[in-house]
């Protein structure tokens, strides 16, 4: 009778049924734990952790003190410790444990990190008045503070020195925000329309209309500019003068004293002196930094701003240039051509290249949209910036059409196949109440396909937005100067490189020359890509969900019918 049950059992598919939501939620379990081990690496770095001071105690060296975060604990057997060269002894328990300690101080102690033995670190303490220092160069300093000065002249020292030091490091951080506006938007407008005013003068000469009367009126433009240049410049110095007034003395562990000029600070905060809630509104603002600032110290510090708009930005124009490309495409292979034996090799073809590897895209983008494509603009357009290249250099614009090309396979394969489940009947009766065949696919079957459309479009921004290895050969750097958007004429410049948070991943994670320091920025900008990725999915799902529900009506009458 079992044996009976249980091959009934079989027969009636159950266990495949189990076996597939075994299956997926094994998959949800892993993702979601993925998803948790990057967030709790990257989104706990900007914690303030505790500051510990204590005696390191080397058997058979002398005794120094250590000021510093611990990062990391972790245990290793004696015999590993004593083959690194440490003076561990023979007898005792099989395991130690070894510590990550971040002690700062990188141009004083040349390192950041260092490793130590837990059971020779004594005398642990935690003092309130322990402070971090974050630096816009050598990372932080870790110390007490001393005193605060003015041109050189002290005005505050003891407990008085603190609340003083915070308002200084507000009014410099002030003065930073001014600077870089004047640096970037005033003084970079005007270098725009000296460069405007150059290529207008070198292209009237190459067509031989340069006369006195255009010479003269450039020159007036430029005189113009150089003077407001002038004034900007007399404000940079002041502002200059200003951001460099104020200086702090901090003592190290060893009881050296070091002076730092709050122009080179960033934060200064007591971490053993904060409560739960100061933590808790120190660490959102160190996360908020980390979106919106620029990076700094090689992408190992600061924001990743930059990267988070150029991936946005090359994505959204991979989008409008992909999807009318590959609607087209399908619906002319459908709708219009002949379902002959050419027919079938296109489709063929369309399918082999979603299969193509990535790197072979950007080298095509290289040789074809950079170099013939650009260079053929640059002579065309542009000869008066020749030699240096204006599109005949990788770009913002090579970058979104190679990715687009990477992804329009996507996009043709979804919208044919959301055209082939409209009934033929739908376009008979539309055809014999008396519209065109232009009418009805405009009005009927690319509605009612719309909803394929954007789940191509879904697909094709799941599979470019994370792609890295053909960016790296069509447009995206280590460092960009500035964004593409900006208030100067044409605004959004195609011809600038951007930076990409794939490509930042990578460079941090391999190419940092401060890996501990940069560990940490890695599951952070990690965890941002997926979610960037993420959003910019969810946006497209929206819109088809509402694009299906609209439609819905004419998908019920035409069945009714």
């Amino acid at each position: 009778m079992k044996q009976n049950s249980l091959k009934d059992w079989f027969k009636s598919g159950a266990p495949g049924v189990w076996i597939s939501g075994g299956a997926v939620s094994i998959a949800v379990i892993m993702t979601i734990g993925l998803l948790a081990v990057i967030a709790v690496r990257g989104l706990g770095h900007f914690w303030p952790a505790d500051l510990v001071h204590a005696n390191y105690d080397v058997p058979g060296q002398a005794n120094h003190l250590v000021i510093g975060e611990v990062v990391q604990k972790e245990e290793v057997p004696r015999a590993r410790l004593k083959s690194a060269g440490l003076p561990v002894p023979d007898q005792g328990p099989e395991f130690m444990t070894r510590e990550l300690i971040k002690v700062g101080n990188r141009d004083l102690n040349g390192n950041d990190f260092t490793w130590i033995v837990g059971e020779w670190l004594t005398n642990q303490s935690y003092p309130k008045e322990l402070m971090a220092i974050e630096r816009r160069e050598w990372g932080n300093f870790y110390g007490y503070l001393v005193n605060v000065k003015e041109s050189g002249k002290v005005i505050a020292e003891g407990e008085a020195a603190w609340p003083e030091l915070q308002a200084r490091i507000d009014r410099v951080n002030k003065l930073a925000a001014q600077l870089k506006t004047l640096e970037k938007s005033d003084i970079g407008a005007i270098n725009a329309g000296l460069e405007r005013i150059r290529l207008h003068g070198r292209k009237l000469e190459l067509d031989g209309k340069l006369d006195a009367a255009a010479q003269a009126d450039m020159d007036a433009e430029r005189a113009e500019l150089n003077a407001r240049y002038q004034d900007i410049e007399a404000r940079l110095s002041d502002l200059h003068a200003q951001f460099n007034r104020d200086s702090l003395t901090a003592r190290d562990a060893n009881g050296k004293e070091v002076e730092i000029g709050l122009g080179k600070v960033v934060h200064a905060y007591q971490p053993n002196a904060m409560g739960t809630f100061t933590k808790i509104g120190f660490y959102f603002s160190k996360v908020w930094e980390f979106l919106s600032d620029d990076p700094r110290e090689a992408n190992t510090e600061g924001g990743i701003f930059p990267a988070i708009f150029g991936t946005v930005m090359m994505t959204l124009i991979m989008a409008m240039i992909v999807t009318p490309f590959g609607v087209l495409a399908a619906v002319y292979l459908r709708e219009y051509a002949k379902q002959n034996t050419l027919t079938r090799v296109i489709r063929i073809a369309v399918n082999n290249l979603a299969g193509v590897p990535a790197i072979v895209y950007g080298v095509f983008g290289l040789g074809f949209f950079v170099y013939v494509l650009g260079g053929s603009v640059d002579r065309l357009f542009f000869p008066e910036a020749l030699p240096a290249p204006t599109f005949g250099t990788p770009g913002l614009l090579w970058a979104s059409l190679t990715l687009a090309l990477l992804a329009v396979p996507v996009v043709i394969v979804a919208t044919e196949e959301g055209l082939a489940r409209i009934p033929r009947t739908v376009r008979e009766g539309s055809l014999a109440l008396g519209a065109t065949k232009a009418e009805t696919l405009w009005k009927i079957v690319l509605p009612m396909a719309s909803p394929a459309m954007m789940t191509g479009m879904i697909l094709a921004v799941a599979r470019a937005a994370g792609e890295v290895a053909p960016l790296m050969l069509v447009g995206v750097v280590k460092l960009a100067p500035s964004l593409p958007l900006d208030g100067n004429y044409p605004y959004l410049h195609l011809d600038q490189k951007i930076m990409h948070l794939g490509f930042h991943i990578y460079d941090v994670g391999f190419q940092s020359p401060n890996v501990e320091a940069a560990r940490p920025l890695v599951y952070a900008t990690a965890l941002l890509l997926v979610l960037v990725i993420a959003t910019l999915n969810l946006s497209a799902v929206w819109i088809r969900n509402h694009l299906r529900e609209k439609y819905k009506a004419l998908d019920l009458s035409l069945i009714h019918i």
